[in-house]
């Protein structure tokens, strides 16, 4: 019998799982073989994060990065994702200049990209209004408080936030705004696991957390990160579950090795053999052309 293939996971889904007390897992993917892999794992919710223009592009952060570049990839999730539930993260700048421009690029992810969702970070007055206009236009928005990698030039890099009764009650008073402006879900990023645990707590909507501590409804890690390919660094809240650097290099050296000991590939199971009547007939036609050549001169 064929197999039946899982309902699409939705926003819905993730509300009822949080409703549910059932954390849910998030992981990275930037092109279809990783999230076909990832959907078929299970796993629930892929972002296409602009962390790949570090990981994929070789950036230093994550500002360089266009909106055609996020949506090259973006298109490639969600060819191989059947059952996930997609978010694309817009880029620096691509929602910053005026609302009429972030609504053309998010909707860009959606209509374009087929992703299910768009991811925003901030909590500006500007950002407010644009995740009003597009909700209701339709296109659902995650948010993003705490460490906002496209503002790191202005924290000062990578650095725990909302860690005073200040920067930590105005997390707060964020969450609650983005949530009432009508973001389905929030990200919390690089804050402490007591505000990350609260604000879950507070809000309906479902919080992912990121170096948050384990109170959040969900997690995200980026895929580089889990499978230790990436070793530009290695922060703390990241849990490596296998060396994909070292085992990445121990295979593509031994692939090497045996090409040059002639052990790949392997004539009678990793290569084609000609028929041995038709190659009997190549050498003797390729005799016979090259005695008439030899003749003719």
């Amino acid at each position: 019998m064929p197999q039946t293939q899982n309902p699409r996971i939705t926003q819905h889904t993730l509300q009822h799982l949080k409703q549910a007390g059932q954390p849910f897992a998030c992981l990275t993917a930037y092109d279809f073989t990783t999230a076909q892999l990832l959907d078929q794992a299970g796993i629930e919710v892929l972002l296409v994060g602009d962390s790949l223009a570090m990981t994929l592009l070789g950036h230093p952060n994550t500002l360089s990065i266009t909106v055609d570049e996020m949506l090259h990839h973006v298109k490639a999730v969600t060819k191989g994702a059947t059952t996930a539930w997609v978010i694309a993260d817009a880029p620096f700048m691509s929602y910053h200049v005026s609302l009429e421009q972030g609504i053309a690029n998010c909707a860009r992810f959606i209509q374009e990209g087929h992703a299910h969702a768009v991811k925003i970070e901030g909590c500006t007055p500007e950002i407010l209004a644009l995740v009003q206009r597009l909700v209701a236009i339709g296109i659902p928005v995650v948010g993003h408080l705490g460490l906002t990698p496209q503002a790191m030039l202005s924290l000062g890099g990578f650095k725990l936030q909302a860690k005073t009764t200040e920067t930590a009650l105005t997390l707060i008073q964020q969450a609650d705004s983005l949530a009432q402006a009508g973001v389905c879900a929030l990200v919390l990023e690089l804050v402490p696991v007591e505000i990350a645990t609260l604000v879950s707590s507070r809000l309906s909507i479902p919080t992912i957390g990121i170096g948050a501590g384990n109170g959040c409804d969900g997690q995200v890690v980026v895929i580089d990160d889990l499978l230790g390919r990436y070793q530009g660094f290695h922060p703390k809240f990241v849990r490596q579950y296998m060396n994909g650097a070292v085992l990445t290099k121990e295979a593509v050296s031994a692939y090497q090795a045996d090409v040059r000991n002639r052990a790949f590939p392997n004539n009678q199971t990793e290569a084609t053999p000609m028929n041995a009547e038709t190659y009997a007939e190549v050498l003797k036609q390729l005799e016979q052309a090259e005695g008439e050549t030899h003749h003719a001169d």
